[in-house]
């Protein structure tokens, strides 16, 4: 496995994204459970971009620009969608012990559809991945699976380690409704940009 392979991965697993706002959202909100949960829901969320991709799909969705304007605008309402929750998400203001946990199934699914619902992560598998695999080999398939397990666990560890840190902070903000109340903003306002910035591209 190549370095240049390594640092382009994890370059574009830690520039923050949607995954990343999301994860981080979370912390904050629901604690370090939930964001770890959610820092799994947007791993999950890679593997239909990688199915995609070894069986063709991602192929036909980059020659079709009607069906890459479906997902991608399909994705910009998702990301809107978002956050429109987070504005009216008010769980967060409170910390009670005996508050029941956000379900995690809930917590995964939404971090499963922020993955998939970006078709930037097909076209990244379409023009990155196979410049380290092998073309026209019977091992071909093989690497591409490993060097996407590795952008996965990448991805999950980093992730986590957003949410572990936003939950590391969050007694500490919660006790200040104005504060979580603007904080909550932000991340709304990120939401909004990172669908903009995906229904331009």
């Amino acid at each position: 496995m190549s370095i240049a392979f390594l640092l382009t991965t994890l370059v574009v697993v830690v520039t923050p994204g949607t995954g990343v706002v999301y994860t981080l959202a979370t912390g904050l909100s629901h604690g370090r459970r939930a964001s770890v949960v959610a820092a799994l829901g947007c791993t999950l969320g890679i593997v239909p971009h990688l199915a995609a991709t070894i069986t063709g799909l991602a192929a036909l969705l980059h020659a079709s620009a009607v069906a890459y304007e479906t997902v991608k605008y399909v994705g910009v309402g998702y990301l809107l969608f978002m956050a429109w929750a987070m504005l009216r998400d008010k769980e967060a203001l409170v910390v009670e012990a005996a508050a029941a946990p956000r379900p995690a199934a809930r917590v995964v699914a939404s971090g499963v559809l922020v993955n998939l619902l970006n078709p930037k992560l097909t076209m990244f598998f379409v023009a990155f991945l196979p410049q380290f695999a092998p073309a026209d080999t019977a091992g071909s398939l093989g690497v591409m699976l490993r060097l996407s397990a590795v952008f996965m666990v990448l991805t999950f560890v980093v992730f986590a380690a957003y949410g572990m840190c936003a939950a590391a902070v969050r007694h500490r903000i919660v006790a200040r409704p104005r504060v979580m109340t603007g904080i909550r903003r932000v991340f709304a306002v990120c939401f909004v940009g990172l669908s903009a910035r995906l229904a331009v591209a």
